[in-house]
């Protein structure tokens, strides 16, 4: 033990003989960081409990006066059981070294002391307390490296934007700030009670990223990682039971376990512009039906799909009677009323599967696949119907509306079928309106 840690050590020394006391004494202080001193062991006793968050280790002598050494040292025991002792004494006989053991001591040097080996004895006794000093300083210096480190990586991931989630797969490690207030969950330590892994917040609904899409995948990692980044979303609830779309990112880092870093973006207002835009362009403004750009993509595949499997396919176009009266008569707004109106009325009598366009400005079509010029005719006059009974608008106006309805046939085109069934129309219109005209 060089003489900087002796530098460190604070020691009570406790010898009735004066000369020795005070001899000992002052070559110990040269060599350590204090030196208490007492004549007995109830002086020694009673230094120690004043000051025994300040003393490393005891010296004492045997045979003293008021209270011998190792007794006070059994009582010094009773306050701190890991202090250090060593005896000094010229005794070595069997019930010295048992009650010695007794008590716990350390070490002794025998008498006459040599400084020497006092020196090694108090070496011996305070090596192993000082290692252990040593390791405790360094575990704790270790941990508040670790502590720091963690503040830091927790402070990167509280400044992004994007929810943050890291997982071994298994459970969820860490999260940012993000996370915590999306879930309304106060600290983290309180989410890990829940044991919940990233996938059980996706919820279950077409064309997004499920949980069980997830865990029939052998690489659920690769999975995500080769879908094409439009397809790569999720939807989760807040705590607000408010559902909100993601696209997911997905980081992989292998030490000695392997960890996922997930980033979660919100694309909710992108999306639903998105989706806003989509509808735009391919629904009518006033009536909220198909437009004609849109019906296109619907009318090429039905006619294909009915060709190639043999299905019926069929088309209502109806044009509404004398329309530019009501618009000159009430002014366009009720006009607008009344084409709002009729969209509803032919809404509510046609089947999911059918496709309902505004084909023009008081025209409209009903494309109804699976069905043939019996079915469709039916629809046709039940439409009619309807729309002859309803009371229009505030102003209570009695409308009617002219129908043609045809079947796709073996010779038929994309055009024909429309051409065909817009002839029967105007058939319609031309005999006398408000007639239904299928062949």
């Amino acid at each position: 033990m060089n003489k900087e840690i002796l530098k460190n050590i604070s020691i009570l020394y406790v010898e009735d003989e004066n000369d020795v006391r005070e001899f000992t004494s002052k070559l110990l202080t040269s060599l350590l960081r204090k030196v208490y001193t007492a004549k007995d062991g109830q002086e020694g006793l009673d230094i120690y409990k004043e000051n025994h968050t300040d003393i490393d280790l005891i010296i004492s002598d045997i045979n003293m006066p008021k209270m011998n050494g190792l007794t006070m040292c059994e009582k010094i025991k009773e306050i701190n059981k890991d202090i250090p002792l060593v005896i000094t004494s010229a005794h070595n006989d069997t019930n010295f070294l048992k009650k010695a053991i007794e008590v716990g001591v350390s070490t002794y040097a025998m008498k006459p002391i040599d400084l020497y080996q006092l020196i090694e004895s108090i070496t011996k006794a305070m090596e192993p307390i000082l290692l252990k000093k040593q390791l405790l300083d360094l575990n704790l210096s270790l941990e508040s490296k670790i502590e720091k480190e963690i503040c830091k990586i927790k402070s990167i991931l509280d400044a992004q934007d994007n929810i943050i989630i890291v997982t071994n797969k298994e459970n969820i490690t860490n999260v940012n700030r993000k996370f915590l207030h999306f879930f309304g969950i106060n600290n983290f330590d309180g989410f890990l009670k829940t044991k919940k892994n990233i996938f059980d917040f996706f919820i279950e609904e077409f064309g997004f990223i499920t949980k069980n899409q997830i865990i029939k995948q052998e690489s659920w990692l690769r999975y995500i990682k080769d879908l094409p980044e439009v397809d790569r979303i999720v939807k989760i609830k807040n705590y607000l039971h408010e559902e909100k779309i993601f696209t997911i990112n997905v980081d992989y880092y292998e030490d000695k376990e392997h960890y996922y870093v997930f980033s979660l973006t919100d694309i909710t207002q992108i999306k639903e512009k998105s989706n806003l835009l989509e509808y735009q362009a391919s629904h009518d403004k006033l009536t909220g039906l198909f437009n004609r750009n849109k019906f296109d993509e619907f009318y090429i595949k039905e006619v294909k799909r009915s060709k190639r499997y043999n299905t019926n396919l069929s088309v209502i176009i109806f044009d509404i009677d004398d329309f530019k009266m009501v618009n000159d008569t009430h002014g366009h707004q009720i006009g607008d009323v009344v084409l709002k109106e009729i969209s509803q009325i032919m809404s509510m009598h046609i089947r999911e599967q059918d496709i309902a366009v505004r084909w023009g400005g008081e025209e409209f079509l009903i494309l109804l696949p699976h069905t043939n010029i019996d079915g469709a005719a039916t629809v046709a006059n039940k439409i009619k119907t309807n729309i002859e009974e309803y009371d229009f608008t505030e102003l209570n106006l009695k409308i009617t509306a002219s129908f043609g309805v045809s079947e796709l046939g073996t010779d038929d085109t994309d055009e024909s079928l429309i051409l065909r069934t817009d002839k029967f129309l105007y058939e319609a219109k031309n005999s006398g309106k408000n007639k239904v005209i299928a062949k």
